[in-house]
């Protein structure tokens, strides 16, 4: 799945106090990764923001095979090829001063390390949900797919970048 374009301009939506709304109502804890299930409730505290779909980032290899895998990689050298499914958090942000500011934060995120968090628009997001946004955790190289096959070393570095991302936005908050 594509999920990267270029960040797009807030515009006028007057449906977003019903469409946060809606989708507030539709979301549960057991859509949510547990390791940011506090991050997300707490911007969806922000009236001027609510998530849209998030994704803790999940490390598959020979051995782990769990799709919604949360363990730290091992500290074992003999893994070649590690499966990687994407961290990230879309959002949709309300067109205001607060959600302007919000963008900005969250755009100044990536410079942890620009080569490897980016803040983007899906036109899948946008088609159904104008104002989203995604800030996510993924080697510049493949910032247009959902997943992509690391070696073990850089499988490492991703794994401290989204934790260091998450810490991040728990500060941001």
């Amino acid at each position: 799945m594509e999920t990267f374009t270029a960040p797009k301009k807030l515009t006028e939506n007057f449906h977003y106090p019903d469409q946060r709304k809606r989708c507030l109502a539709n979301l549960s804890d057991e859509m949510i990764d547990p390791p940011i299930i506090d991050i997300v409730h707490a911007f969806n505290q922000f009236p001027f923001c609510f998530t849209l779909q998030s994704c803790y980032g999940h490390f598959l290899y020979k051995g782990q095979k769990d799709q919604q895998n949360l363990t730290p990689l091992p500290a074992i050298k003999t893994i070649a090829g590690v499966d990687y499914r994407i961290a990230y958090i879309a959002f949709c942000i309300e067109n205001s001063v607060s959600g302007k500011k919000l963008l900005k934060r969250l755009e100044e995120i990536t410079l942890i390390d620009p080569q490897n968090i980016q803040l983007c628009s899906a036109e899948w997001f946008w088609q159904r949900q104008v104002n989203s946004y995604a800030l996510q955790v993924e080697p510049d190289r493949f910032k247009r797919k959902d997943s992509a096959v690391l070696d073990y070393q850089e499988a490492l570095t991703i794994e401290k970048i989204r934790n260091a991302f998450f810490i991040r936005l728990k500060e941001l908050l």
